[in-house]
């Protein structure tokens, strides 16, 4: 069973001033937080036990827009991270939520929209080991790249943060499926010249082990890192575009929990009535009238 991560801490200061006083993932991507949109990726990857890995003096309002997740028909957790000592740190302040199952941990300003979704999700989890997700980016400096056996990308031979001369113009993206090792793993990890654990070296080990799987997203998904202003506006723009041609809403936790038959009509409507005004509240209606 897996349970899921979602790293809202971090300092946010790509953002600054407005993330002075609110987290980032709390910042409006269109017409919802941004941390609605990796809780719906975990919530249709079939996750139900979700921990939300905070900043010191932020866990509040996190638990003010979720609670402990029961109207959602999952489980919210909370933890601090006093300091943002890089990704695979989460897996080590997880330790007693984790237990001994497997884990996926999404960043919390990653955007992942597409058709299919749900179940390229669910495949990531029938493979042992690591599962990462790579897509296909312009400016692969800018990330961590993948390097393939082939061209037809086969096995991973190698995975470089930021390098000089990508390899490949595959980014590893913002979501990780790891089995319950990451934890050990990370625990062996030596912090980098930034003086963080870097979420490649964890990789490594499995790379290493040859217990590194990818799976590789097509240009017909969506990815946004809406870790910037402009990535920010981006993601907005384009949520608010597709929700108003399609009458769908991107992301939407408490439509993902109804499909997902965690929670009935009843409970929907009744948190329907929660948003008179918005809009936010006639389209939960909707969603039972659809059905």
């Amino acid at each position: 069973m897996y349970k899921g991560i979602i790293l809202a801490g971090g300092n946010g200061t790509r953002l600054y001033p407005s993330s002075l006083v609110v987290s980032k993932q709390l910042l409006n991507v269109y017409d919802k937080p941004l941390i609605y949109y990796p809780l719906s990726t975990l919530m249709l990857a079939g996750i139900k036990d979700i921990l939300i890995i905070t900043n010191p003096g932020q866990e509040d309002q996190f638990k003010k827009l979720f609670s402990d997740g029961s109207h959602l028909g999952i489980s919210i957790s909370y933890k601090v991270q006093d300091n943002p000592n890089g990704l695979p740190e989460a897996f080590i302040l997880a330790e007693d939520f984790i237990g001994d199952d497997d884990v996926c941990m999404i960043l919390g300003d990653n955007i992942i929209f597409g058709n299919d979704l749900d179940n390229i999700l669910k495949q990531c989890q029938d493979q042992s080991g690591a599962t990462i997700l790579s897509y296909p980016v312009r400016d692969p400096e800018r990330f961590g790249v993948i390097e393939f056996e082939s061209y037809d990308r086969g096995s991973v031979v190698s995975i470089e943060e930021k390098p000089e001369n990508p390899k490949s113009n595959r980014a590893l993206i913002g979501i990780y499926f790891f089995d319950n090792r990451c934890i050990e793993y990370s625990k062996q990890l030596k912090p980098s010249k930034r003086g963080e654990l870097e979420i490649i070296d964890l990789c490594k080990k499995y790379l290493e082990n040859g217990e590194l799987n990818v799976r590789n997203l097509t240009r017909t998904m969506t990815w946004i890192d809406a870790g910037t202003f402009d990535s920010l506006m981006l993601a907005s723009n384009f949520v608010s575009n597709f929700e108003k041609i399609q009458s769908y809403k991107i992301s939407c936790p408490e439509d993902v929990a109804y499909k997902n038959e965690w929670i009935d009509g009843n409970q929907l409507l009744k948190l329907s009535e929660q948003y008179p005004k918005s809009g936010y509240g006639d389209y939960l209606k909707s969603i039972i009238e659809d059905r």
